[in-house]
């Protein structure tokens, strides 16, 4: 469960070295487009120093390595795969890719004598990919996918732009492809960081039609990203007068009751408790009314 996801390029020192004051729920250690082919060794060494030295804590910390199709990502996991990570993020991913990964983390899991089942963020940025979502989903060790617009309207030769009318079909496939798997639909991120209106109105669209989180690029975005994909406190009130209702109709030996003149059954039920499992995941606080 998740609303925003940093990225910090891997080869910044002063970002990794403040990440867990920047409020974001995961931070995205960026070994892959944020780095230069000349600074990725000196890259991958800094990382692997920052996570020996990070402390304990509730922040996800996510490795985006390089494609398992170069020479570097599989150098990526030798140097970073410890109990000191949660995830990594693969890019351009595939069926078989997800596969591959899946099983050199298990080999380095036993290698390494690990407590972690290290869980895997596919990037969705290739038209094929979008076609390969619903299997992508179901492999083991998915937490969650990502939708990587810039990388996916190149691929597709077409221009990418702020209303992203050109990406509600691959939207759409990654939210669909998460529901059904129960894991994480995370949006791609909104590229001008001066533009609050823009992100604003990027973050209200996402989330209306299903994202359960966005990626920032920028630790000023984190603010509003974590706004719009938090439940309201509108949202949280009622989530709670169905419980309410819900225990009274229990006592009346009712499965099925009336609220606000709408009729309540288990799937409204099943959303109210999920708004206050976020609620709570996020200490988000409320008063009963």
């Amino acid at each position: 469960m998740r609303r925003s996801l940093l990225f910090i390029p891997g080869n910044n020192p002063a970002m990794l070295q403040n990440a867990d004051v920047f409020e974001s729920d995961a931070i995205i250690i960026d070994l892959e487009d944020a780095v230069s082919v000349s600074e990725k060794d000196s890259a991958r060494n800094l990382v692997g120093y920052y996570l020996k030295s990070a402390l304990e804590n509730d922040l996800e910390k996510v490795i985006r390595i390089n494609g398992l199709d170069t020479k570097y990502g599989l150098a990526d996991l030798k140097a970073v795969v410890s109990d000191k990570i949660d995830t990594i993020m693969l890019p351009k991913a595939n069926v078989e890719d997800v596969k591959r990964l899946g099983e050199i983390l298990a080999g380095l899991e036993k290698e390494r004598g690990m407590k972690k089942k290290i869980g895997i963020i596919p990037i969705i940025e290739l038209a094929s990919s979008v076609l390969e979502t619903e299997k992508i989903a179901k492999q083991n060790r998915i937490s969650g996918m990502l939708l990587g617009a810039e990388d996916l309207t190149t691929d597709l030769g077409i221009e990418r732009t702020k209303t992203g009318s050109e990406i509600l079909f691959p939207r759409f496939q990654v939210i669909y492809a998460c529901a059904a798997n129960k894991i994480d639909a995370i949006d791609t991120p909104f590229t001008d960081t001066k533009d609050e209106i823009g992100l604003s109105a990027d973050c209200k669209i996402a989330a209306e039609l299903g994202m359960n989180a966005k990626t920032c690029i920028h630790p000023n975005q984190v603010e509003t990203v974590n706004k719009y994909f938090s439940p309201s406190q509108k949202l949280i009130d009622w989530s709670l007068r169905v419980m309410e209702a819900q225990k009274k109709a229990e006592g009346n030996g009712l499965g099925v009751f009336s609220l606000d003149g709408k009729m309540v059954d288990k799937p409204i039920i099943d959303r109210a408790k999920k708004v206050l499992a976020k609620a709570a995941k996020f200490k988000i606080t409320w008063e009963k009314k």
